[in-house]
């Protein structure tokens, strides 16, 4: 019996150095584990408020669009009633004093143009370019 209870205590010596070990790696490897899991949950979060800040900045540009594309509406209202027919119209009278033509002032004019016949100058060799010039210096001396 002694020789078993001297087996059962080295059995738990070697336990008790063996499971030392064992909780010194379990401990290490609980430290890891937490550490990333902290990484972790700190990206994500970091994420999210990427995409939250992302999202407030899409909001304000859709607010500047917005307010851009009325801006624009009223412009174009704007542009359109002042080129409007009757303004025009006021302005030709009032400002540059013209007025509408009366039925006195139309003339009708007759042309007829399938009768026209258009024939190109025609080029000049080149001893009569010289004779026109000759003449054209004589004419110069002459006054």
């Amino acid at each position: 019996m002694a020789e078993n209870d001297s087996v059962k205590q080295q059995g738990r010596q070697a336990d008790s150095h063996t499971g030392g070990e064992s909780k010194t790696g379990s401990v290490i490897s609980i430290v890891f584990i937490a550490v990333l899991a902290a990484a972790l949950l700190g990206t994500v979060i970091y994420s999210l408020d990427r995409r939250n800040t992302m999202y407030s900045k899409v909001a304000v540009l859709n607010e500047e669009l917005t307010h851009a594309e009325a801006e624009n509406v009223r412009l174009q209202t704007e542009l359109e009633s002042k080129i409007s027919a009757k303004n025009v119209e006021d302005y030709a009278e009032n400002v540059l004093g013209m007025t509408k033509i009366d039925s006195s002032q139309i003339k009708y004019i007759e042309i007829q143009t399938d009768d026209v016949v258009n024939i190109p100058e025609q080029d000049d060799g080149l001893i009569a370019k010289i004779k026109k010039f000759f003449d054209r210096c004589v004419e110069y001396f002459r006054g």
